[in-house]
């Protein structure tokens, strides 16, 4: 199993500390960050999009480029890129671009999307959301195959043999599909044969078994072999040295993130006792120590009948540099070793 690290390179709550612009701060700590994940063993950090002034994310495909020249053997991948309101072209060539840069690491994550501030911004309409996304996506994978494209479509010109490059070092180019648990995206993502990440940042894990059945029985009605139709995971945590510590760092980082969003969407403040029953055994949050969060993966393996990566969302604006550094630090050296040898891939 491959595990891994996600940021949306959250900005932080003081944003002039030390006399230096919080973004340039930011960014600094977060090519430190990939730099650590690569050196301690993990297998790939994502860079999710978002178009918001509390991450510095609109552009992953650049901080991944960055991080290429800095890095050896990690995959540098997005997490998500919102295709729906990009133009596969530019997606297609920006992240060849990567891949030769890092001499075959890159890897594009396409997916709707957590917040919808992209779809104005480049001037697209919402009520078109599900047509943008298959439309794109057709183009995406169409790209990749062939240098040289005739497609067309009704959101974007039409190709008409036109060379598409540079063309990236690994034959395909990866795509995975990523969802936040709607049945019909991930039965679209099977039919393809296309790998599939899962975004699960609450309830149970357990629960989404239903969700990856349907992903693989698409899979296998459409004639994909099963080795195409794996399943990852991106989840939100946060690891320290120990569980009490742990959760005691991470529930006001926590309560901050859920308590903006739930602001803007209406939902109830969070609570500290939701938040520990997330952080507990059968809860969906990667919050503990290393031996916590190991056995809470290795346990959401089996219930999902096998998955093949899992992500942790460790960014945040509350929680301090060092704080991550050490999180990134203690999944690379202790978690992903504890559940590589209980799978049997040590």
């Amino acid at each position: 199993m491959q595990i891994g690290v996600d940021s949306f390179v959250a900005t932080g709550l003081d944003t002039t500390a030390d006399g230096a612009p919080g973004d340039v701060r930011r960014v600094a700590e977060l090519l430190e960050e990939i730099e650590l994940a690569d050196q301690v063993g993990l297998d790939v950090f994502g860079i999710g999009e978002h178009h918001r002034p509390d991450f510095v994310a609109s552009a992953p495909v650049v901080l991944l480029a960055a991080a290429a020249a800095r890095t050896k053997r990690i995959r540098l991948a997005s997490a998500v890129t919102v295709l729906s309101s990009d133009d596969p072209v530019r997606v297609f060539q920006q992240f060849a671009t990567l891949d030769l840069i890092s001499q075959g690491r890159a890897e594009i994550i396409v997916g709707r999307g957590s917040f919808i501030e992209s779809y104005p911004l480049f001037g697209y309409d919402l009520h078109d959301y599900d047509e943008l996304a298959a439309e794109k996506l057709e183009l995406l994978l169409r790209l990749r195959e062939r240098t040289h494209v005739e497609w067309s479509g009704r959101h974007r010109a039409s190709l008409t043999g036109q060379g598409v490059f540079p063309r990236p070092l690994q034959q395909p180019l990866p795509v995975f599909i990523g969802v936040g648990g709607t049945p019909q995206s991930a039965m679209r993502a099977g039919s393809l044969g296309l790998p599939l990440i899962i975004a699960i940042i609450g309830g149970q894990p357990a629960q989404f078994r239903p969700l990856v059945e349907a992903y693989r029985t698409a899979g296998r009605q459409a004639g994909h072999a099963p080795e195409k139709l794996s399943v990852g995971l991106h989840g939100i945590g946060f690891i320290a040295d120990t569980t009490t510590a742990a959760l005691e760092t991470f529930w006001p980082a926590y309560r901050d993130a859920f308590g903006r969003i739930g602001r803007e969407r209406g939902w109830p403040p969070p609570t500290r006792p939701q938040f520990d029953a997330q952080c507990s055994h059968l809860g969906a949050l990667l919050v503990g120590s290393p031996a916590s969060v190991a056995e809470k993966i290795i346990r959401t393996n089996e219930a999902l009948g096998g998955i093949t990566r899992q992500t942790v969302l460790l960014d945040n604006r509350v929680l301090t540099h060092r704080e991550i550094m050490r999180a990134i630090e203690l999944l690379g050296t202790e978690v992903a070793p504890a559940v590589r040898r209980a799978l049997g891939h040590a």
